[in-house]
């Protein structure tokens, strides 16, 4: 069943301290969030909602992340899930194809602003906005396919830089894990494909959002 089908119930759990609120988590982004060559279980998200399971906390996710999305298909295919899932919760990543697709840095900012204009509306900010970083790929085996290495890591950090600055304007929170990409992207943990991340990174990402998702 996809999401467009979805029914989502709302609800709140018991819990130690009083009624808890159950978490509706729409995880938004490209191949990165949907974790291409990584078993569905082990991709952020998943990770992510596992760890906040073994909180106590209720959660239902819904991933509808695509590989090979940009800012462009995940307004026009994505961010209709808003008026779906009715999330409490958001993740979002988006950047690298917009890199790849040639996307100018002007033209990434101005979707940025529709899609936390979206975002906004539907009463997302603070902790229940998480934004993070595209990671390091200009260090995976295949970015030479992309170009030279040194332009594409400059790049990266270009657009990353416009979407910590959008994500501050939105009211939202930029989780800086792009020294830990780095890292990552130096000991080569990549998945099999040669570019894309592998279980074990992705399993740092969840574990350095979980703690500011489970703000209460």
């Amino acid at each position: 069943m996809g999401w467009k089908t979805l029914a989502v119930l709302v609800g709140l759990v018991s819990g130690a301290d009083g009624p808890t609120e159950a978490i509706r988590y729409l995880a938004l982004g490209d191949s990165f969030t949907i974790g291409t060559s990584t078993p569905e279980n082990l991709n952020f998200p998943s990770q992510l909602s596992a760890l906040l399971k073994k909180r106590g906390r209720t959660v239902r996710l819904e991933n509808v992340a695509v590989n090979g999305y940009s800012t462009k298909e995940i307004i026009r295919d994505e961010l209709p899930a808003l008026d779906v899932v009715k999330p409490t919760h958001v993740t979002l990543a988006v950047g690298a194809n917009d890199i790849v697709r040639g996307s100018g840095p002007t033209e990434y900012r101005t979707r940025l602003k529709q899609i936390f204009a979206k975002l906004s509306a539907a009463g997302l900010s603070g902790n229940r906005l998480l934004v993070i970083p595209q990671p390091d790929w200009s260090q995976a085996p295949i970015a030479e396919a992309f170009g030279d290495r040194d332009e594409l890591r400059g790049r990266i950090e270009t657009y990353n830089g416009i979407l910590a600055e959008e994500t501050k304007l939105a009211g939202g929170v930029y989780i800086d894990l792009w020294p830990l990409m780095m890292e990552q992207g130096a000991k080569k943990l990549f998945a099999s494909d040669g570019l894309h991340p592998n279980q074990k990174a992705y399993t740092a990402w969840a574990q350095a959002l979980v703690e500011r998702f489970d703000s209460r």
